[in-house]
């Protein structure tokens, strides 16, 4: 859960953007990318974005580590098309079994696991360089969103980190009560079952608990709440939200212009 925790220098010139503006851009340039098909768009996408990473005070070393998860997803999609996809158009390059794997499945895979990449890797470096309360202000700010969504969706993120711990606490109670799969993956399998839904019903109590103390405090009381952090939406804001949408759109004319633009529908 170290992956929730926020880690950008406060002075890079765009991670002290607005964060609804932050996160304006990266859905105007998510929407652009999930028009097309085509490998180029999400390429070009992807060239953008890593070349921005230091002006959002994010390190590649960071940005990898929180990455990771991607990588996997990647592979995973280009195993899946490799066995199981129902064209198989291009010349043939191997086979594994009953199992042909050509050039245009390659393609399609690597088509697919570039447009991931080009439209997880905004929501990536937003979560990372934004504060959640910074978040969680702005939206209530700037776009009048209900206070009682935005700050219960809120304390919802900030008990996303306790799900690890109480994991771990789980895992070494029944440990110590004896309950250990050891090299059985069957019993591995029904013990991450019956402690994936432990965590779900002490998450269930938590934010049972967490709603009746929010509620008591008046949260919904309807009264009009102040604020003691202004979130200011400027010039700068605007700009970025420009580029986000300008690299997305002109990402998909280069595709149309190449004459390889495929479009989703």
């Amino acid at each position: 859960m170290s992956l929730l925790v926020t880690m950008t220098r406060s002075d890079a010139l765009l991670a002290r953007r607005n964060p609804v503006a932050k996160l304006a851009a990266s859905l105007l340039l998510t929407l652009a990318l999930l028009s097309t098909l085509d490998p180029l768009a999400p390429a070009v996408a992807i060239a953008v974005e890593l070349a921005v990473v230091p002006l959002f005070g994010l390190s590649y070393r960071h940005l990898l580590r929180r990455a990771g998860p991607l990588l996997v997803a990647g592979a995973g999609i280009v195993i899946s098309l490799m066995f199981f996809a129902a064209e198989r158009e291009g010349v043939v390059l191997f086979g594994i079994g009953p199992f042909v794997v050509t050039t245009g499945v390659l393609a399609s895979a690597g088509a697919l696991t570039l447009r991931l990449f080009a439209v997880a890797l905004p929501a990536i470096i937003v979560l990372a360089t934004t504060d959640p309360t910074d978040l969680a202000d702005a939206l209530i700010q700037n776009v009048r969103a209900p206070a009682r969504f935005a700050i219960g969706a809120l304390a919802a993120f900030r008990l996303l980190p306790l799900l690890g711990a109480e994991w771990r606490s789980l895992t070494l109670a029944r440990r110590a009560r004896g309950l250990d799969a050891g090299h059985n993956p069957f019993v591995a399998l029904r013990l991450f079952a019956s402690t994936t839904f432990a965590l779900l019903v002490g998450a269930i109590r938590r934010g049972t608990r967490l709603a009746m103390a929010m509620d008591a405090r008046g949260f919904d009381s309807g009264v009009p709440r102040t604020m003691a952090r202004v979130q200011r939406f400027g010039l700068a804001d605007w700009a970025l939200i420009l580029a986000g949408a300008a690299v997305g759109v002109g990402a998909v004319a280069l595709s149309v212009a190449l004459g390889v633009f495929r479009p989703l529908l």
